[in-house]
């Protein structure tokens, strides 16, 4: 007879997974979710006090449900630091089973305000951070036959408004890019594109134009939570092997 109670995870469906920019909104949402369901996931980011501070409000549902946050300083503009922490998650578990790339910043101007390190930094984080991990993590899933890369890209990358030239601009080469990886790679390596709309993080918080920071508040006044995007990351990740989701858009019922 059927019932309603919850039932055990499965542990044969537990993977080992990697999260960029983990230390808060997005990324945090990911980790935790994917700890109560029973993952093991390496949580990369440069605040390594806040990743610490996120494996002990994890830890209870990790012992019970048998996955676990491993905290490891991660700097995704830097090439070598990337290889580190992949390897880290070789070493402690043998292999890797997905590399969720969602670190990313969004110091949103007009192009004519000439914020041209705010763009630099933009195409360091957005772009270059998503090649490395690319870079890192591709051979590893070559090598044993299979893995799922992950994107958080964002609505940006589908529509250009005022002020987001540059990160539009980023976020549509992260979309092209893990694009062209899906094309490219073989049937065993799944790729997976996840674009937010208005979500609650710390990404505005970076905006240093008066007006694009007020823009962003009125533009954010209905914003989902992190948790949302997370609730798409684990339905993608939850597919049998022969199922592979290449897109999901979210965001609020009120974002047109």
């Amino acid at each position: 007879m059927a019932t309603n109670q919850p039932t055990t995870p499965d542990p044969s469906d537990h993977k080992v997974v990697l999260i960029t920019g983990a230390s808060s909104g997005i990324g945090e949402a990911v980790a935790a979710r994917l700890v109560r369901e029973g993952h093991h996931v390496v949580a990369g980011a440069r605040r390594t006090a806040r990743l610490r501070e996120l494996a002990e409000r994890t830890a209870d549902a990790a012992a019970r449900s048998g996955g676990g946050l491993h905290p490891v300083r991660l700097d995704v503009t830097d090439r070598e630091d990337f290889a580190a922490f992949v390897e880290f998650a070789k070493e402690r578990f043998g292999r890797v089973d997905v590399l969720v790339g969602n670190a990313g910043v969004m110091p949103l101007s007009r192009l004519d305000s000439l914020l041209v390190d705010e763009w630099n930094r933009m195409i360091d984080v957005n772009v270059r951070g998503l090649l490395h991990g690319i870079a890192a993590t591709l051979p590893v899933f070559i090598a044993q036959g299979g893995g799922h890369f992950v994107t958080i890209a964002s609505i940006g990358a589908h529509e250009v408004v005022p002020t987001s030239a540059v990160y539009s601009g980023t976020k549509f080469a992260a979309w092209a890019i893990t694009e062209g990886l899906r094309q490219e790679s073989d049937p065993s390596i799944r790729v997976t594109t996840v674009s937010p709309g208005v979500v609650t993080s710390e990404l505005a918080d970076s905006i240093t134009e008066p007006g694009a920071a007020e823009a962003m508040r009125t533009y954010r006044a209905h914003a989902i939570e992190p948790d949302a995007i997370a609730r798409a990351v684990s339905y993608a990740l939850a597919q049998p092997a022969d199922v592979d989701v290449n897109e999901i858009v979210v965001r609020p019922v009120r974002q047109r």
